[in-house]
């Protein structure tokens, strides 16, 4: 009897942690899934794109909690594609953006599965925005860093440094553990006063933000108990934002009266 199974890995960017901000094409690709393989920064609510019987399995990496190691979640999708047919791999934000989405597609292409990337809205771009802050805004930022700070050795991306130095806006994703770093880089820099946002599970009801400075953000974060996952945002748009105006004067003042 001829095997009918037809193996395929669709990569689908789940986007920032609002269901509703998954794309069009990832929600028709769940919809032909046999199995789904999800992170943790995915919410679980769009695991109803999928058919009822589609087989659903957690790898989620989280500090200290590794449901399966990438070489494991890389073999999962493999053995599942090949047993089951199509497989979608349900990643956070866009799989391509501190993902690991490009390891898991060459892993399945070396095998010969036919492969397909839906991207996501990146939790980058989207998180700010949602509470206003336009990360590039004409006569404030021209350009802005995205950088992952925490590196795959554990250590705070050089990287950081650099931008410290910059005009431009500075999105970091993973640095909460490193945050007191960070902060020093910029002090270092004499941009002590240099406004920063720091948002917990974005667009989320669990969203939790915390607004100041350089100079006043810890005492923020630890008064607020902010901590991962969350997007750090630094730079002068942070003020720019209707939004978040009524925070952030409320810590410069605090700190003026300091």
């Amino acid at each position: 009897m001829l095997n009918t199974i037809q193996p395929k890995v669709t990569l689908v960017g789940a986007g920032p942690g609002d269901p509703d901000l998954l794309t069009l094409k990832g929600a028709n690709a769940l919809a032909e899934a046999k199995v789904v393989l999800y992170d943790a920064l995915a919410n679980e609510e769009i695991l109803n794109h999928a058919p009822q019987e589609a087989i659903k399995i957690f790898v989620g990496k989280q500090i200290g909690n590794h449901a399966y190691t990438q070489d494991q979640i890389n073999q999962l999708i493999v053995d599942n594609a090949l047993t089951y047919g199509h497989v979608v791999r349900l990643k956070g934000g866009d799989p391509f953006i501190f993902g690991r989405g490009s390891e898991e597609i060459e892993y399945a292409e070396s095998f010969g599965i036919p492969t397909f990337v839906v991207p996501g809205i990146s939790s980058v771009i989207a998180v700010p925005a949602s509470q206003g802050i336009s990360i590039t805004k004409r006569g404030i930022s021209e350009s802005f860093w995205v950088i992952t700070g925490t590196t795959s050795d554990r250590n705070l991306s050089n990287d950081v440094a650099l931008a410290s130095k910059s005009s431009a806006t500075v999105v970091i994703l993973m640095g909460m553990s490193k945050l007191s770093q960070i902060v020093s880089l910029f002090q270092k820099g004499s941009k002590g006063e240099t406004p920063i946002a720091i948002i917990q599970n974005g667009t989320t009801p669990d969203e939790k933000i915390g607004v100041g400075t350089i100079n006043t953000i810890e005492e923020v974060v630890a008064k607020n108990k902010l901590s991962s996952p969350a997007i750090i945002v630094i730079g002068e748009v942070v003020k720019e934002s209707n939004k978040l105006k009524g925070f952030y004067e409320e810590f410069v003042t605090a700190e003026i009266k300091l």
